[in-house]
């Protein structure tokens, strides 16, 4: 298995030398790969808007950015988003952006994507939340054709382009990954018919009938559904033996995060991701203080559940 982290965007507050200090420290700890959280804004709870599950205010840097960012101050470490609300952006220019940093990091980069749930915030881009779905497959379509065509044309309902071409390709020759996000049933199909990747942010529960499911699809659609990787999130184990791992206090307890890459591994997930921000909740205030957790964390995990 291969472990990820979810970089943390409150480490910004230290300024450059703790994003610095932190992307550089879990590239030297060994982790395969940084994964940035996205949201452009957030709203704040109003009538008739539903509440979100993070508050207004919550710092949160631009995703892509923070990616070139961390791509100038590492060598090794794979480079994403988990995930990216693509259907709130432009597509042809997300796959430009994406495929510079790609380029400038040597190939490193798995684009995660989802269709995002918060209506106020595709009202604040400009995009249509009630289509989001149709045109997240339009979008996905298209950055392949950005990434691989000599000329790229298009003649979807919402991203129509006409004899266009994007220089320079990513790297590798196939295109960057595309994983996707969301437990749907529809982001289950989307995954197996045309992600190369599934991205569990909920926790391993139920992963090895979503696993299922997504293989199916793949199947179907006449795919291999051995090439496609599989992602979650560490997190406890609902009916654990212990009652008194929380939520909270799951990310201090190396025995429950044990217990959790195991049960991930038995579902059939070969990533798994530690929430830096949980680290920081429980007490680890510097990018310093976050390293050493992460560092015991990651000996823990490598010595008894196999990542590397």
């Amino acid at each position: 298995m291969k472990l990820a982290v979810e970089f943390p965007s409150i480490v910004y507050r230290e300024g450059r030398a703790g994003v610095v200090a932190l992307a550089q420290a879990i590239e030297r700890i060994g982790f395969d790969q940084i994964d940035v959280f996205d949201h452009v804004v957030m709203g704040h709870p109003i009538e008739g808007r539903a509440s979100g599950p993070y508050p207004a205010n919550m710092p949160i840097m631009e995703a892509l950015a923070m990616l070139a960012f961390i791509t100038a101050v590492t060598e090794r470490v794979g480079l994403g988003t988990e995930v990216l609300v693509l259907p709130q952006r432009q597509p042809v220019l997300v796959a430009k952006q994406v495929s510079t940093i790609d380029s400038l990091s040597g190939g490193r980069v798995r684009l995660g994507i989802g269709v995002g749930w918060q209506e106020s915030e595709f009202d604040a881009l400009g995009a249509d939340f009630h289509s989001r779905g149709r045109a997240m497959d339009e979008a996905i379509a298209l950055m392949r054709a950005c990434w691989s065509d000599p000329s790229i044309s298009a003649d979807g309902e919402h991203y129509p382009v006409e004899e266009m071409a994007m220089e320079p390709k990513p790297p590798a020759e196939a295109g960057l990954p595309i994983w996707i996000g969301g437990g749907s049933p529809a982001a289950l199909k989307r995954t197996g018919t045309l992600g190369d990747g599934w991205l569990a942010g909920g926790g391993v529960s139920a992963g090895a009938e979503a696993i299922a499911t997504i293989k199916r699809h793949a199947e179907q659609a006449g795919r291999d559904p051995d090439a496609l990787g599989f992602q979650s999130w560490l997190a406890p184990i609902p009916g654990g033996d212990d009652p008194n791992v929380s939520a909270r206090a799951f990310i201090q307890d190396p025995d429950a995060i044990a217990a959790s890459a195991a049960a991930a591994a038995e579902a059939g997930f070969d990533w798994a991701t530690i929430n830096i921000t949980a680290i920081f909740q429980n007490g680890a205030r510097s990018s310093e203080q976050m390293a050493e957790v992460l560092e015991t964390i990651h000996e823990r995990l490598r010595r008894e559940v196999g990542f590397e």
